[in-house]
């Protein structure tokens, strides 16, 4: 074939590599796909790099290291038959979109933007059918975001420098979030526990009969009370010799509908319950799947549609195949009457659909092989709370029993299933545990029943539960803090800066946090004001959708920040805040003091408080209870440079042992010695001392809804 007759490819940009190659595939030869690895351009690290002065004009420079990225672009854009902008259907990529259309000359009057909300052959089909302008109010929509989160970070950090320490950091979002984190501390700080006693009951209705729980709900004049010991031990005499009855039966039915497909925010509340994955291993395992894995037997697909969004809306197509697997695997009884559609919020955008399968009929089984273990767990969580969504009700028989005994009237509730539904397949999960009645055995109003246990319980009133990854992000978004793509960076954020830490689940503020927010309450209460904050995401929101100017919103925050500004480094001119420091079990073996925990380059150590006159410091050293395979040391938990934990042993340098591997109290059978967590799609036990080789499978686990 002569060059003149040669076809030129169109250049299709997307983001990822990996995205690319999925869509390479579909789209076939007369293409050429390639990824902008992201952002191309931003504002610089170490300027503000935005205009005040005249209507925030942003100046963008090209990101350090990508310079060889853009010359190869706009090479391949000269080459080729035209560009089409494909970067994520966000405000983010139209963004992306739109720096490339001005780095490779594009005309903003073409229409070579087309988005994918997943990336199958047919998503990427309707993507390339309905090609677009780019949208300049989702683009002004994220400038306005990244101009005012810089302005607040750029303007408000050295102020925490110079009164708190260096490198820290504030933020429109993160500093809300702390905010959040620290108000719960003081409510625990602040809550008074009080004593409070239940009377707990045991029956059945023949002498040897199934047990089933009942508690003392009050007497002839309602509910009642129970506040001490002596007014326990009352009723318990009273009730020493008397006969229990069966006062009143009420029998009922109650259906129960599934939870909505997820949104952002749920699938990361959800994953973290059920997962225990954190909001960021989320998201991470979710892009993977959105932007295609090679599944054996079909190639590389997209499994899930996009997934940050806000949106409960699914499209009628994959309603439809969702029902046909329900009904070929379950039966047409397992569908519900009328289709279930569910709304989304008020200020949701929802300019995607919900997070569901791609393909629902491509089920966890049969891509399994072809995943790794996190994007498996995930996949199935997604595809079972979709196919659930669409399920018929759970049916319950209900039953309200109240047992009386000389004027005292005890309560026992209960259920049976009728109908199954939705959870034969998946039930969602919860951050409390909740009581479950069970079933009650069969009785009439006038029966008899036989006492098996009565006693009081001494309890005290719970002060509320510190937040968890899954109870925070569903705190940012019930008050409107952040959007979908926020919500996992703002955890992030506060775990990476230490204003925030993990004690098991949960979420503490550290010295650090708690000084920081006191510091901006006092000088900037509006920065951390929860309803302020949300009030600029949902001016923030008009701009999208077309109905603000981004200037004037950035000008009406500015002239008011600027002010507050300026009054409170003339109010603390001069003046420091001291973090207290935490004091440690370990004391110092030079001079006897007990040593404070401090905050260095590469994490946390241990200093002696008594510094210039002793410079005594240690490692943090977290002890595990496993014992080395190779010395017999000591296996203690250290952080690697990029924070990830891995184990080795006590005695280093003198012993080389390192693992990333887990150990556990469980001994090896073969040699006694300390055995390890194996992570991966063959989870389990194994020992690692030379020589060996013994291992162990995990024990299966048992199916949601069998709980």
């Amino acid at each position: 074939m002569k060059d003149d007759e040669q076809h030129m490819a169109k250049l299709v940009i997307l983001e990822s590599p990996a995205k690319a190659k999925t869509v390479q595939k579909y789209l076939g030869s007369g293409y050429e796909v390639t990824a902008s690895m992201g952002h191309i351009r931003d504002l610089p690290k170490s300027l503000l790099g935005v205009d005040i002065e005249h209507d925030f004009k942003p100046r963008y420079t090209d990101i350090p290291g990508k310079s060889a990225l853009i010359r190869q672009l706009k090479a391949m854009a000269a080459e080729s038959d035209g560009v089409i902008l494909a970067t994520d259907p966000d405000r983010e990529g139209e963004a992306i979109a739109w720096h490339l259309m001005q780095l490779l000359k594009l005309d903003p009057a073409d229409n070579n933007r087309i988005t994918f909300n997943e990336i199958t052959k047919s998503g990427v089909q309707q993507g390339m059918e309905h090609p677009r302008q780019l949208d300049m109010d989702l683009v002004n929509a994220q400038q306005a975001r990244r101009i005012l989160d810089r302005i607040v970070g750029y303007k408000l950090s050295p102020f925490l420098w110079k009164k708190i320490r260096k490198g820290l950091s504030a933020g429109r979002v993160q500093s809300a979030a702390v905010r959040i984190v620290v108000d719960r501390e003081e409510e625990i700080r602040a809550f008074v526990s009080e004593e409070y006693w239940t009377i707990d009951a045991l029956f059945s209705v023949t002498e040897k009969g199934k047990k089933f729980a009942a508690k003392l709900y009050g007497d002839r004049n309602g509910k009642l009370k129970i506040t001490d010991k002596e007014q326990t031990d009352t009723i318990l005499a009273a009730l020493k010799d008397a006969s229990f009855r069966v006062d009143k039966v009420k029998r009922g039915k109650r259906s129960i509908s599934p939870a909505p497909p997820f949104i952002t925010s749920t699938m990361q509340q959800e994953a973290s319950r059920k997962l225990g994955f954190a909001a960021r291993r989320t998201m991470k395992t979710a892009q993977e799947l959105y932007e295609g894995v090679e599944v054996e037997g079909i190639g590389a697909v997209g499994l899930i549609t996009y997934m940050r969004t806000d949106s409960l809306r699914i499209s009628e197509d994959a309603r439809r195949e969702g029902n046909n697997y329900i009904r070929e695997r379950y039966g047409d009884q397992y569908l519900p009457e009328k289709p279930r559609y569910f709304k989304s919020r008020s200020n949701a955008q929802d300019a995607h659909e919900a997070i569901r399968p791609s393909m629902p009929d491509l089920t966890p089984d049969r891509v399994k092989g072809s995943l790794t273990s996190d994007q498996y767990r995930l996949y199935k969580l997604i595809w079972e709370r979709f196919i659930a969504s669409l399920m018929a009700n759970c049916v319950q028989d209900t039953c309200q029993v109240d047992i009386g005994a000389n004027g005292y009237v005890f309560k026992a509730s209960g259920y049976t299933v009728r109908f199954d539904g939705y959870t034969v397949l998946y039930v969602e999960g919860k951050d409390e545990e909740e009581e479950d009645g069970g079933a009650l055995p069969a009785f009439e109003e006038g029966d008899l029943l036989f006492l098996r246990d009565l006693k009081g319980n001494q309890h005290f009133t719970q002060p509320p539960a510190r937040y968890t990854e899954a109870t925070l992000i569903k705190a940012l978004e019930e008050n409107g803090i952040g959007r979908p793509s926020t919500f996992a960076p703002t955890v992030s954020t506060i775990l990476n800066r230490e204003y925030v830490e993990r004690e098991g689940k949960a979420l503490k503020p550290t010295a650090l946090g708690e000084v920081t927010t006191q510091l901006m309450k006092e000088n900037f209460a509006e920065i951390v004001d929860v309803e302020f904050t949300a009030n600029m995401e949902r001016q923030l929101d008009s701009v999208e959708a077309g109905k603000r100017d981004w200037v004037s919103i950035l000008d009406d925050f500015y002239k008011g920040f600027a002010a507050t500004l300026q009054k409170a480094e003339d109010n603390l001119s001069g003046e420091r805040i001291k973090v207290p420091e935490v004091e440690s079990d370990e004391v110092c073996e030079l001079c006897g003091r007990k040593m404070v925990i401090k905050s260095g380059r590469y994490g946390k150590f241990l200093a002696c408080p008594g510094y210039p006159d002793c410079k005594n410091t240690k490692r943090i050293v977290e002890k595990t209870g496993g014992i080395c395979p190779k010395c017999g040391g000591d296996i203690v938990g250290k952080k690697s440079k990029n924070n990830r934990k891995f184990y080795g042993c006590s005695n280093y340098p003198n012993c080389d042992f390192v693992t990333w591997s887990e150990p556990v109290s469980e001994v090896c059978p073969k040699c006694g010695k300390t055995l390890f967590k194996k992570k991966g799609r063959n989870a389990g036990l194994y020992c690692l001392t030379e020589g060996c080789g013994f291992e162990k499978e995990a024990a299966p686990k048992k199916k949601e809804t069998e709980a």
